[in-house]
């Protein structure tokens, strides 16, 4: 069986996976596994230090990851048809607190990627067309507009991730060269 964060390994969507699962999700599925993939080999060889950077001031992949996970909750409380608790908001909130170590923030991203898995897979196609409200404004989406929305926001961090990382690990490098001269 290859490694399935093998770069030579095509993307999720053409691996013949999950079709059992209607098209819509499977699509969202699909960006989810292939976002996560992409972090954990982008990330693979960062230490702490670099983890919550903030290269040319850039916000921290740290940042990103925790954007990732509690985002995934908030729009999928939404795409439920439900508003967010004050536990999810203060989630929010919390995502620019300075400090993780790779242990917590893989742990909490992990937790996020399997919550959102049995989320996506709970879903009635059958419903994608009905109406949802996002935020205090209450904006008008569907359900289908939310279940994109989830894909398409955690592909942009996903891959904000993976450029800040490249510049962190050119830095290093940088520096490296630097220090040996």
């Amino acid at each position: 069986m290859k490694n399935l964060s093998d770069p030579e390994l095509p993307e999720p969507w053409l691996r013949g996976t999950l079709t059992q699962v209607p098209a819509v999700p499977r699509a969202v599925l699909h960006a989810l596994e292939l976002a996560r993939e992409n972090v954990q080999r982008s990330c693979r060889s960062l230490t702490d230090e670099e983890l919550n950077a903030h290269p040319s001031g850039l916000p921290s992949v740290v940042f990103h990851l925790k954007h990732i996970a509690r985002s995934l909750d908030r729009l999928l409380t939404y795409a439920e048809g439900r508003m967010l608790t004050d536990a999810l908001v203060a989630a929010g909130k919390s995502e620019l607190d300075p400090r993780s170590t790779r242990d917590e923030i893989f742990a909490e991203l992990n937790a996020a990627w399997v919550r959102s898995t049995a989320r996506i897979l709970a879903f009635d196609i059958t419903q994608l067309e009905q109406p949802r409200a996002v935020g205090r404004k209450q904006l008008p989406t569907t359900l289908a507009g939310l279940l994109i929305h989830i894909a398409d926001h955690t592909q942009r961090h996903a891959g904000q991730v993976v450029t800040t990382t490249k510049l962190l690990l050119a830095q290093r490098s940088q520096k490296s060269t630097d220090d040996s001269r």
